[in-house]
Formats: C-alpha cells, sequence, structure tokens
C-alpha cells in the first residue's frame, strides 16, 4: 500500500476539481488532484459535452481563469488549424460552429488547455496529478476527514460496480483538507457526510414545484453521448444492437411518439416539436446542435467532415439512477443508458426518414479519435445530478426563479457570494418519471454557505455536489458555475491553511469573511452581476 501526504487533496479532475486545482496551487499549497479515469475535464471532456454558457458570457459572469481558458481553445485552433483567415480573426470564434454554445469544440483541445494550464504548478512542485483512482474509502475521526484510499487500477474509465476488481495497488493520501469534486458526490457517503439526492419535499424547501413528498431516487436523465461524423457517400452502418426493437417501440408516457424519432416534447411549453438531421424545413438541427467540427471554417482543399457529440432528447435515459442504488441495478442502468444511445445511432443510420422521402443516414459515422475511446462514446455518461451536501444554506427556486421575483432582474442576493452564474432552471426527464420542468431564472450568485457542511469541518463540496436542491441543481450544474465552485472551494481551503481557521469560521466570522472574498476578487472571480 502506497502512502502520502498533502495539505489539499481535490479528489475528481472534472472541471470544478482542476479549478481548484490551479486555484490552491496558485498560492503554493501542497496540492494533489486525483482522477478515476485517464483524462481531466469531466464533462467537458470525459462525458463529451460542449460548454452550456449563458448569453453574457463573452464580457461577464464568469472568474478570470475560465476566460482564460475560453479564450485559449480559441487560439489553440488559431495556431494549430488551418482556418480561414477569416475564421482566425474572428474574436468570438466557434470553433464547431455548434448552436447550444458560443464556443463548441472537441474534447480534445479542452484536454490540452486544462493540462497546459496545469502543467506549471506541477512542475514548480506545488501540485500532483494522479490518474486513475478510485476512491474506496474514508477515513475520519469525529467531524474531520484523515485520509481517502484509493485503488489504483489499469482501468481508465472503472465503473463503480468494479470495486474490487483488477486493483493494481491501494492508495492512501492524508489531507488537511479534502474536496469531493467527483461527478456523484462519492465521497459523501464514505465520509458519512449528511446529504441528499432526488426530489425534495415541498414542506422542507418551501419550492412551488417541489413534490409532496421527498423521492431521493427521483434523478435527471443521464445521458451516454457519442461523437457523430457525417460522410454522405460512405456506408457506416453498426450492427443492429440487441435490444433495438424494445427500444424503437419504447415511448415514454409523457412523450408524443417513440423516443426513438424525430418528435420529442418541448422542455418549456411541453408540446410536440419535431427536430431533423440537417435543420430542414425550419425544424431544429440534430447535426448543428452540439456540433463540434465545422468545415465551413477552413479552405475548401482541407476542409474536414462535420462532427458532432449527440446528446440530445432522444438518448436521455431515465429508467433508473446510476447511484444510491443496488450494484447490480446500477450495472443495468449504466449499459441501458450505452444501449439507448448505441440504438438511436442505428436508428438514424437505417430508419430516420429523411427529407427525400427515403430512410436512414448511413454516412453517419462514429469518431473514437474524438472521445479517446476505442468506439467513439464517451469515457463516461454526461451525468447532470449529483449527491449533495446538507449545508448551512440551500439554494432554492425562490432564490433564482424569474417567477418568484416578479420585476427584479437578478435573483436574491447573498452578502457571502463567492461566484455568479446564470442558467435556465433545466430539469431534463427523470428517473421517477417526471417530464421536463424547465423554467426561467434569474442571474444568481453562489452563496458561501452552500459549500459549508453542516458538520464536516475539512471536507469541502467542489462542483455540482453543493448545498441546491433537485431543482435549483438545474442551473447550478453547467460548465462556468462549476468551475466557478471548484476555484472558491479551492482558495477557501488555501485560506483556511494560511490563516490557521476553519471554513465554517470564514461564513460566520465578517471579518474573515470579508477577507476572503477580497482573496477571490483578487483571483479573478467575479462576485457580483455588472448591471
Amino acid at each position: 500500500m502506497l502512502e502520502e501526504r498533502t495539505s489539499i487533496l481535490i479528489v475528481g479532475g472534472g472541471l470544478g476539481g482542476c479549478a481548484a486545482a490551479m486555484a490552491a496551487s496558485s498560492l503554493r499549497i501542497p496540492t494533489i488532484l486525483t482522477e478515476s479515469s485517464d483524462w481531466l475535464g469531466g464533462q467537458l471532456t470525459v462525458q463529451a459535452v460542449p460548454p452550456d454558457e449563458h448569453r453574457w458570457i463573452e464580457q461577464q459572469g464568469c472568474t478570470r481563469r475560465y476566460r482564460a481558458f475560453r479564450e485559449a481553445v480559441r487560439d489553440y485552433y488559431r495556431r494549430y488549424y488551418p482556418l480561414t483567415d477569416t475564421a482566425r480573426a474572428d474574436p468570438y470564434l466557434n470553433p464547431g460552429g455548434g448552436w447550444v454554445s458560443r464556443l463548441c469544440h472537441e474534447p480534445k483541445v479542452a484536454l490540452a488547455v486544462l493540462n497546459a494550464m496545469l502543467a506549471y504548478p506541477q512542475m514548480a512542485g506545488w501540485l500532483k496529478v494522479w490518474f486513475q483512482l478510485r476512491p474506496l474509502g474514508v477515513l475520519t475521526d469525529g467531524d474531520f476527514v484523515r485520509a481517502v484510499r484509493f485503488a489504483l487500477t489499469p482501468s481508465p474509465s472503472p465503473t463503480r460496480w468494479e470495486r474490487g476488481a483488477d486493483v493494481d495497488e491501494e492508495v492512501v493520501i492524508y489531507a488537511d483538507y479534502v474536496l469531493d469534486a467527483t461527478e456523484t458526490g462519492e465521497l459523501l457517503p464514505l465520509a458519512g457526510v449528511e446529504y441528499v439526492t432526488g426530489a425534495e419535499a415541498q414542506r422542507d424547501t418551501g419550492e412551488p414545484h417541489a413534490k409532496s413528498e421527498p423521492q431521493p431516487l427521483n434523478m435527471q436523465a443521464v445521458t451516454w453521448c457519442f461523437a457523430m461524423g457525417y460522410d454522405p457517400k460512405g456506408d457506416h452502418t453498426i450492427a443492429k444492437p440487441a435490444r433495438y426493437e424494445w427500444w424503437r417501440a419504447f415511448q415514454p408516457p409523457f412523450w408524443p411518439a417513440p423516443l426513438l424519432g424525430w418528435v420529442d416534447v418541448h422542455p418549456v411549453t411541453l408540446q410536440p416539436r419535431r427536430w431533423s438531421l440537417f435543420g430542414e424545413e425550419g425544424t431544429p438541427a440534430l447535426f448543428t446542435y452540439r456540433q463540434i467540427v465545422n468545415p465551413k471554417l477552413y479552405p475548401p482543399e482541407v476542409a474536414p467532415l462535420p462532427v458532432t457529440i449527440v446528446n440530445c432528447p432522444q438518448n436521455d435515459y431515465f429508467l433508473g439512477p446510476l447511484f444510491e442504488v443496488s450494484e447490480q441495478e446500477a450495472r443495468q442502468h449504466w449499459q441501458g443508458a450505452r444501449e439507448l444511445s448505441e440504438c438511436l445511432l442505428y436508428w438514424l443510420q437505417t430508419e430516420a426518414p429523411r427529407p427525400d422521402g427515403g430512410v436512414g443516414y448511413p454516412g453517419l459515422h462514429l469518431r473514437p479519435d474524438i472521445t479517446g475511446t476505442p468506439d467513439g462514446f464517451a469515457k463516461m455518461p454526461y451525468i447532470r445530478e449529483s449527491r449533495r451536501i446538507k449545508a448551512r444554506f440551500t439554494i432554492c427556486e425562490q432564490h433564482v426563479s424569474a417567477a418568484a421575483r416578479p420585476g427584479k432582474t437578478l435573483a436574491e442576493p447573498f452578502p457571502d457570494s463567492v461566484g455568479v452564474g446564470h442558467y435556465r432552471i433545466d430539469l431534463h426527464p427523470s428517473t421517477g418519471g417526471d417530464t421536463y420542468l424547465d423554467i426561467d431564472a434569474l442571474p444568481f450568485q453562489i452563496p458561501l454557505g452552500a459549500l459549508i457542511p453542516l458538520r464536516m469541518r475539512n471536507l469541502l463540496p467542489a462542483c455540482k455536489n453543493i448545498g441546491t436542491t433537485h431543482i435549483t441543481n438545474g442551473c447550478y450544474r453547467l460548465h462556468p458555475v462549476e468551475w466557478n465552485i471548484g476555484e472558491s472551494a479551492g482558495l477557501l481551503a488555501a485560506f483556511c491553511l494560511l490563516r490557521g481557521v476553519e471554513p465554517h469560521q470564514v461564513y460566520e466570522t465578517p471579518a474573515l469573511l470579508s477577507e476572503y472574498q477580497n482573496l477571490l476578487r483578487s483571483q479573478g472571480i467575479q462576485l457580483e452581476w455588472d448591471f
């Protein structure tokens, strides 16, 4: 068994974990960042989800480091890709041209930029990054976490039911502060931290759209994304998936047609909506929705074929949760999510109605080089909802919903703000049988109280496991907000070490809170909206 000691241990190498590592190591605090796969970047890379951002992102509403990341992505394309002069000169270059975001790009480019941003602190000796470490257990002493025990596994993308199998070695890392930046809040049950999952009851949160009774297994859909190119002259039809006929006939009760089809539910109006592959007859275009390779940005003689990431209503999997259930059930749903995406690809290749009256687009094909996997499917499914700490303060619908604050242009102000963000309250169909909940939210702040556990004194959440509800998770789970949460959590741990205080003292003591917020501002973290 290998043992290591550090000041700050960050478990999970997603966007929150990476941002926390950048922040803590910038203050020369010895930090270790662990990741269970072989890639950093979480939802942006391992899960292959192009960034979802708000409409002010080019001017404000993110941290300085997140802005540097975005610009570095653009510069990567300008430096290394044979763009046209017009594309290269565009200050707001969207490399993929997808319309879900102002910055659709390849996962591998995001990975290259994140690795570059973390290179100097590693060289300087302030940061270590360890891959393929899965948390197995947590050593606690009362209200403190003393160490985390990991399995070092040869599998680059291990699943949760593989614990105890294929373990090369166990690693124990002792730390003064531990940040949980895992995709599902894995450390919370291991450390005995008080947490919630799924949907809360209205009597507990006061939220207008909350349930009458708590439903802890009622979680948002997950999506197993895949990278899909299009070669109009080719035939790349995959083998028919074993359960294709079952998925082809499957129609959720709140869906107007079979799930594998061009007709879905508009998330806001809940009325039927028709898609197409390339936007024929004015319908939304599935291909360009999350397109990450745009041939129009290149001279014709070197233009690549287009590539998109398929993350759409038709491959949202909501038949059951991936955690808080038995290993057998977790395996079933994990495989079911992957199976659904395979069936969607096969349907698109063989049965999707075309505007010319034919069916199927056999030229659609997987792009393994894009996802860093053997088959073109993401290394992990996109997980929208995590375990969430029971926090000193819980962000509820009435704090951020536009309907709950008539006449207001901003969400409820928080004097303990550690950042800002914006996104609609966007809940996808859920494992409890619910359809979409998609309602307008106001530009909001991230309160420090949502990062402070009720009891534990040196464990902090660093991504979408903060004190939100099932409903407000829908607007606090996106890329720039997760980054901001991680960065602020990393600086909080570093601040506490440098000042000899604990997080709950910073939350409770006005002078310490002011000093900490000044540190955040000096590091380029926006605490209030500028309008």
